[in-house]
């Protein structure tokens, strides 16, 4: 019954069977290699059968005249032999050439090859079904291979030079490049013709390969992200050289957004009656990290130098008299007094000029030697402190979670609203601060209640801010609670 079926009407059967196979093959999961491989191969030896069966062959033209009624099966048939086959070989190709740790090199190398296969499935169908002359066509296509190549030639150049920047590994998706155009970003997308770089503006900058290809390229995510960068501070000469050095270097240790190993380093590039000139080395972790990394620490090289009493010097384009020029025994620099610090502290803008300087009269200086443990993890810190000079660690557990510079400020939670502290504070250097304590700050509150308010509004939201952050300067408090805990602290 099945032999009379397959084999009373071979060419009907045989296409019936193609078309079949057509439909399992895609109807089954591309996550199932082995068993599209194993359907096709059932499909396309019993398609093979069937035309052995029938005294067809394939491979050969047979010629049939225009009027034969099995002509057009003929041609159906054979085409889906040539079509099944093609198929059963690119299953192969799919699930046995594989590259080792290379897989965009392996999907390249087949890629290619299926390509030479579906070209050999045309040129076959192209001689043995219709009895094209092959050998004739190539011959004479000279002149059409000319016009398309130079049609394509664009086209052409983008996709070889895809396959040898595949092939070279000059990047991966998701490393940052910088092209020597001035063009960077992260490569999001690689494919035959084109790289998709995603720049620091957020925007994508499609480059075809052949272009890429005749550029420069820096991989900067090899063999790390880590960036370096380099700043160059001018210093008025009125310090011996090694003590701007060691405040810049001590500007650099008290930095949060740099990495720490390898160290960073100042190097004194020159020296004349104008300025010291410096240059600031360091590292970040990632090219992404770059403009915040650098607004950090010239804010704190400001900080510092501000705390040592060095100057910046004038720009080296500036015009200026020798005479007017600050000297080592003429200069003089700034002072940093508590008033000028407790009006950088966010939690007292609502003061008023008058009550920062009654609190400012009332600071205390208090030192802490290098190695110092100014509060530990669990405390409760009941004064304010104002770094003047020194860099503090803050330590959560066996990590340290940031530094605090000249300009920054600690204990404020314990003051006002009696909470403990969430880090231990250790003086990496010798520190100076100016000390606020409650008895200093309750006389404010007595004479302005409404200003417990305002105070707990302003932790509250300090609080929500600083969450997730490296160095969190409170467990999150509502401002009703703050206020609550505010006044029966001032109360008593």
């Amino acid at each position: 019954m099945i032999y009379d079926t397959l084999f009373g009407k071979p060419l009907i059967s045989l296409i019936a069977v193609g078309f079949a196979g057509i439909v399992v093959w895609h109807l089954l999961s591309r996550q199932r290699p082995t068993t599209r491989l194993v359907v096709q191969i059932v499909f396309f030896g019993l398609m093979t059968l069937i035309l052995v069966g029938s005294g067809i062959e394939p491979h050969r033209f047979q010629g049939y005249g225009s009027e034969d009624p099995q002509a057009l099966l003929v041609v159906v048939a054979k085409t889906l032999w040539w079509i099944h086959l093609a198929w059963a070989v690119i299953g192969f190709i799919r699930l046995y050439l594989v590259l080792e740790g290379s897989p965009r090199e392996a999907r390249l190398l087949q890629d290619l090859v299926i390509g030479v296969v579906y070209i050999g499935m045309a040129l076959s169908v192209l001689a043995f079904v219709f009895g094209v002359p092959i050998g004739t066509l190539v011959a004479t296509s000279g002149v059409v291979a000319i016009i398309l190549g130079l049609a394509l030639q664009n086209t052409l150049a983008d996709v070889f030079s895809g396959i040898a920047l595949t092939l070279g590994r000059p990047y991966v998706i998701g490393d940052w490049i910088l092209l020597s155009d001035g063009t960077e970003g992260r490569v999001v997308e690689s494919n035959w013709r084109a790289t998709h770089i995603l720049t620091s503006a957020n925007n994508i900058v499609v480059l075809p390969n052949s272009f890429l290809a005749k550029l420069g390229l820096t991989n900067v995510s090899r063999p790390d992200e880590s960036h370096l960068l380099i700043l160059t501070i001018r210093i008025a000469p009125t310090r011996m050289p090694a003590s701007v050095r060691q405040v810049m270097l001590s500007a650099l240790t008290s930095c949060n957004s740099i990495v720490r190993d390898p160290p960073p380093v100042v190097a004194l590039k020159g020296l004349d009656a104008t300025a010291l000139e410096v240059e600031l080395q360091f590292r970040v972790t990632s090219p992404s990290r770059r403009v915040q990394a650098r607004n950090e620490v010239l804010d704190l090289v400001y900080r510092h130098c501000k705390s040592a009493g060095l100057l910046l010097a004038v720009p080296a384009a500036a015009s200026v008299l020798t005479g007017d020029l600050p000297t080592e025994e003429s200069a003089r620099p700034p002072r940093v007094t508590p008033l000028e610090l407790i009006e950088a502290i966010p939690i007292f803008a609502t003061l008023t000029a008058d009550e920062k300087q009654k609190l400012a009269e009332t600071t205390a200086i208090r030192e802490f030697r290098k190695g110092d443990v100014i509060v530990r993890e669990s405390d409760m810190l009941p004064s304010l402190m104002m770094v003047r000079a020194g860099i503090i660690a803050a330590r959560h557990g066996d990590g340290e979670r940031g530094r605090l510079a000249p300009g920054d400020f600690f204990g404020e939670t314990g003051l006002l609203a009696g909470m403990q502290e969430v880090c231990t504070l250790e003086a990496l250097t010798p520190v100076t601060v100016y000390e606020i304590d409650q008895q200093a700050f309750a006389p404010l509150l007595n004479q302005r209640p409404a200003l417990a308010e305002e105070i707990a509004e302003e932790l509250a939201s300090r609080a929500e801010r600083f969450r997730d952050a490296a160095l969190p300067p409170e467990p999150a408090h509502s401002a009703h609670a703050i206020l609550k805990t505010i006044r029966t602290i001032f109360r008593g």
